[in-house]
């Protein structure tokens, strides 16, 4: 088993770290110091987007890490996502515009679509981030006619001004990313999706490493972060409470968060765990240098259920997007 600590995407040839740091939830009092502190326990991927509300308080954590010398900033991976308010060809540049500024940087290595989900146009003065929903208090999602043919195309501008070294998606199926190797200039590099012990997504995996098309994890915990927010995220036992993964952390010395983060690893797939406690970053980063056995992986892959958390029908938005 490798034990590399990046994988390198397709096209730039660039490493992106399997090891990053996720910024959501991450409330705008603290993203600063804890991105900031992130860095200094060894992170250097930084995984952002303009849902998160936050980016400019992560720029500011970035920038003081590098003007402190901490990094450099060619030493960073710095990674966020549009928005599906800002699909349309003419909304794209103007959205990343606004989050390089305010992320203060003068380019970003990775740029995502966050969904395949073209929400209608929603201007940055009435509502920023707009989340799912119209500012007119509308109960239902409002669409727009805006191509993902097109909106693509955007994508690829920016990767042609030198702004994205990167592009890529998040929370497409193998038929969207298969449509859109037809028309896609430049490739995607990354493919984001939920993905943990419950959610592994084998065959998914699969097809887009096979695709040289690089995989990250999100919510690699599982219901950890979403106890607050659905009924299955508070009602689901937790991963890191689980007996197999207890028992196997307890074999290596490791804490159960290291084991799920090493699994993932062990697949060739990044992850980017959150956390605000320094002690357990460090923790969550110490992942690189020792790997799971066989008879390990075989163990956690058992505990496939095919529960999805950050499923939009749990959120009430009647729209079953992973069908």
């Amino acid at each position: 088993m490798s034990l590399k600590n990046y994988v390198e995407l397709n096209r730039t040839g660039d490493k992106m770290p399997l090891v990053g740091f996720g910024c959501w939830k991450i409330s705008n009092e603290v993203a600063e110091n804890t991105v900031y502190q992130a860095i200094k326990a060894g992170y250097r991927l930084i995984d952002n987007a303009a849902d998160y509300g936050n980016e400019v308080e992560v720029g500011r954590g970035i920038n003081r890490a590098i003007q402190e010398g901490i990094v450099k900033r060619e030493e960073l991976f710095v990674v966020t996502k549009l928005w599906n308010t800002f699909h349309n060809k003419a909304n794209v540049r103007a959205s990343f515009d606004k989050q390089l500024k305010d992320l203060g940087l003068d380019y970003v290595d990775l740029y995502l679509i966050h969904f395949p989900v073209p929400l209608k146009f929603v201007e940055h003065t009435k509502a920023y981030p707009p989340g799912w929903y119209s500012p007119d208090n509308s109960e239902a999602l409002q669409y727009e006619s805006s191509p993902m043919h097109e909106c693509w195309r955007e994508l690829e501008k920016i990767v042609e001004t030198g702004l994205t070294k990167n592009i890529g998606v998040s929370n497409f199926n193998v038929q969207l990313i298969l449509d859109l190797l037809t028309y896609a200039k430049i490739k995607p590099a990354v493919l984001q999706v939920e993905l943990h012990p419950y959610l592994q997504q084998s065959r998914l995996v699969k097809w887009v490493q096979a695709h040289d098309i690089q995989v990250t994890a999100y919510s690699s915990f599982g219901p950890t972060s979403f106890v607050g927010l659905t009924e299955d995220g508070k009602n689901t036992a937790p991963i890191l409470e689980h007996e197999v993964i207890k028992a196997i952390a307890e074999k290596h010395g490791k804490t159960a968060g290291q084991i799920v983060l090493r699994w993932s690893l062990d697949r060739n797939v990044a992850v980017i765990p959150k956390s605000v406690n320094v002690e357990r970053m460090k923790s969550n980063h110490d992942i690189t240098t020792w790997t799971l056995d066989q008879d390990d992986r075989e163990k956690i892959n058992a505990l496939e259920s095919g529960m999805r958390f950050n499923d939009m029908d749990s959120y009430g938005f009647n729209i079953p997007l992973f069908c």
